[in-house]
């Protein structure tokens, strides 16, 4: 069912304004004492001399009636420029209702590293190094596309955490983003305590039993304001799950392409303790990134939650119809403008009064 409203409805007290002005805005008589303009008008027609003032009387009163309806032409026309501007303001707009009908699903808010430190070449596939980042890509990528009815979120973090994408049913979109995330993208640093407080209050809204966070980090907490256990206590209170996806090694000299050489860090160990007790305090679990189970067991164990129920919300979206009136407007104004005569005889006819 379409609704009709209009969203400020308060400017129709400048409607009655136009019928108002002649009672506030009456012609004073000149400061110098001078007769008014119709006196002086009627004056001149006193000592008007003309050889056939007879002929001339008799075709003023011919043409008057269309002299009157010419002033009143112009005064419907101002009329309707008036009310036409002021119901362009009022905003009318007709509410059409749209339905959205969600399937039950989890609601999975993925928080991905995107930290300088996801360029470290401590994994190899098929005999060839390759990043952090490519391996979480590749491991989470999957995930994504094998989560089907559920709704998505993509959140990464560097020097602070940012949402990517809201809570999605469209995996694809999702899966698309995190392609073209690459490391650094949010800063150089680490706020793995940020992400998880960040993830927390995009998921505390929605409804509880399925709010689920994954996280995928190196562990290494090197900025931002929380720490990452306070972080979790806080996911615990909002009944949120937190499953860790640990990336990294732990040998002592780390290859990392920086600045477009190869060099070897010292600094780049994983962090797996404090992994482990940001699950373990949100009753969520650890994983490693280079398990072949993990993706499975995670998904296992997503599916023993509680679904969010179907949701079915319907929203009424505003199509505006102030194009309509405005367009009234600027047809009288139009007319105003090809009919210049009309203002001359409404300005005599209001002068004679």
């Amino acid at each position: 069912m379409t609704l009709f409203e209009f969203q400020w409805p308060w400017f129709a007290l400048l409607l009655p304004v136009p019928l108002l002005l002649p009672l506030v805005w009456r012609e004073q008589p000149p400061a110098d004492g001078s007769p008014p303009r119709e006196e002086q008008l009627e004056g001149e027609r006193i000592t008007l001399l003309h050889p056939h003032l007879d002929e001339l009387k008799a075709a003023y009163q011919a043409r008057r009636p269309r002299r009157q309806l010419a002033g009143s032409l112009h005064r419907v026309l101002l009329l309707l420029l008036w009310a036409g501007l002021v119901l362009a303001l009022m905003r009318p707009q007709w509410l059409v209702p749209h339905t959205e009908v969600s399937a039950p699903g989890y609601d999975l808010m993925l928080a991905v590293d995107a930290s300088h430190s996801m360029d470290a070449l401590d994994f190899t596939v098929e005999g060839r190094q390759v990043s952090r980042m490519q391996v979480v890509k590749g491991v989470m990528g999957r995930f994504i596309d094998a989560r089907a009815g559920d709704r998505v979120g993509l959140i990464i973090f560097g020097s602070g955490a940012y949402v990517l994408s809201p809570l999605s049913i469209d995996r694809a979109a999702v899966h698309m983003l995190l392609e073209r995330v690459v490391p650094s993208i949010a800063g150089g640093s680490t706020a793995l305590g940020d992400a998880v407080a960040l993830g927390v209050k995009k998921l505390r809204d929605r409804p509880p039993g399925s709010r689920v966070m994954i996280l995928i980090a190196d562990g290494d907490n090197t900025a931002g304001s929380f720490q990452p256990l306070e972080a979790a206590q806080l996911a615990r209170m909002a009944g949120v799950r937190i499953y860790v996806i640990g990336v990294g090694s732990n040998q002592q000299r780390i290859p990392i392409l920086h600045e477009g050489k190869i060099e070897y860090w010292e600094d780049l160990t994983m962090d797996e303790d404090t992994l482990r007790r940001v699950a373990e305090v949100t009753g969520g679990a650890y994983f490693r990134a280079t398990d072949t189970s993990a993706l499975e067991e995670i998904s296992r164990r997503v599916a023993e939650l509680e679904k969010t129920e179907t949701e079915t919300r319907t929203a009424y979206l505003p199509e505006p119809l102030f194009r309509w009136p405005l367009g009234l407007s600027l047809l009288a104004l139009l007319a105003l403008g090809l009919f210049p005569e009309g203002r001359r005889r409404f300005i005599v006819r209001q002068a004679s009064r």
